[in-house]
């Protein structure tokens, strides 16, 4: 990677100032909710969730691209999910249990919603997955270019939604078809606070007894949310906060 890409990212974390960017908005004067002489009657709060944990987006020469969620925390506790789309643009989403397929189902698209046996386990190589008609073992390198330009905003602050939202147009152009804030659906908004990346090197195995073929960029790009993972295949570390309404 050349340095401008770095270097845009340092200016727009430095400019005005982070702590300028977070700040809260300062009440307005007569704005709604506030009667002269009374205190503004809070607004209720958004309920949010958050998911912590790593995502690994892999193409494959076979045609089928995926995306594989390791959810160390979350609402439902420790769980693996995998996101298919096969070469006709079929998506399926392989859950563990009936309360996570109903729950990503509702926050992404699918054809297909299927509850499976799902486990990710982490090796001295990289991952090794299995998930229904799914088995594959991916192999996972060093840190790539995109984890070295995260490194420039500190975790806390790449985390905060209210970052997240600012920084969306510079992580669409870093990694085109990403982003970090968009609509989750049903009114709810969806922040990806990505804090570190690490290049993919490697995949065998098959899906539905053919084999996967050899690693390829994802492309086309996966289509089941407001933004696909990188085209270079890539884990990255993740909290991603889903904020509902009150």
């Amino acid at each position: 990677m050349t340095q401008e890409p770095v270097a845009f990212a340092r200016r727009v974390v430095a400019w005005g100032g982070l702590e300028a960017r977070l700040a809260p908005p300062t009440p307005l004067t007569g704005a709604p909710g506030t009667v002269q002489g009374m205190s503004p009657t809070p607004a209720p709060s958004p309920v949010e969730r958050r998911f912590r944990g790593r995502i690994t987006g892999v193409g494959t020469t076979s045609g089928v691209r995926i995306v594989v969620g390791m959810w160390e925390r979350s609402p439902f506790g420790a769980f693996t999910d995998v996101f298919l789309e096969l070469p006709d643009g079929t998506s399926v989403l392989l859950a563990p249990d009936e309360i996570v397929a109903a729950y990503v189902s509702g926050t992404y698209r699918f054809d297909t919603v299927s509850v499976v046996d799902v486990s990710a386990r982490r090796t001295a190589s990289g991952i090794e997955l299995s998930a229904g008609a799914l088995q594959a073992s991916i192999d996972v390198g060093t840190i790539s270019p995109l984890g070295r330009v995260l490194r420039i905003v500190p975790k806390p602050i790449a985390r905060d939604p209210r970052w997240l939202a600012v920084i969306d147009p510079v992580a669409r152009l870093l990694a085109p078809g990403s982003g970090t804030a968009g609509s989750a659906g049903n009114g709810r908004r969806e922040y990806y606070g990505v804090t570190g990346a690490h290049d993919v090197t490697g995949v065998r195995g098959t899906w539905a007894g053919e084999p996967l073929g050899s690693l390829a960029p994802l492309d086309p790009p996966v289509a089941f949310g407001f933004a696909s993972m990188p085209r270079i295949p890539q884990v990255v570390d993740v909290e991603t906060t889903i904020r509902e309404p009150a």
